[in-house]
């Protein structure tokens, strides 16, 4: 599953699912000096509201987390799940651990 937050008109923050390539290639711009950075989190971990840092793919290796957004909707991803954080303005969103350690890798992408 590959899903975008992003924010909305409205400043709030929105899901979409995107479809992954299936039989292509597919070219993603990096951003100049781009890092691949690995980031583990407790079991316990809860981010508060918070908008991305900069257009980054996230990609869920162990674990579990859940990105809720400013309807009360939330959604759960798990290893080979990948999120498009794009929500760069507005409320954000708020991330949290499900139960156990969690790992994940990010990329930042050109804007």
């Amino acid at each position: 599953m590959m899903v975008r937050i992003y924010t909305g008109h409205d400043g709030q923050t929105h899901f979409e699912d995107l479809p992954l390539p299936a039989e292509q290639n597919h070219n993603i711009a990096l951003q100049a000096g781009a890092n691949l950075v690995f980031r583990s989190f407790p079991a316990d971990y809860f981010s508060n509201w918070h908008t991305a840092p900069r257009r980054q793919y996230i990609f869920i290796l162990e674990g579990q987390m859940e990105i809720g957004i400013g309807n009360g909707t939330a959604r759960r991803f798990g290893p080979g799940d990948v999120v498009l954080a794009d929500d760069l303005t507005g409320q954000g969103h708020t991330t949290r651990s499900l139960g156990v350690p969690r790992v994940s890798a990010t990329v930042p992408v050109a804007v």
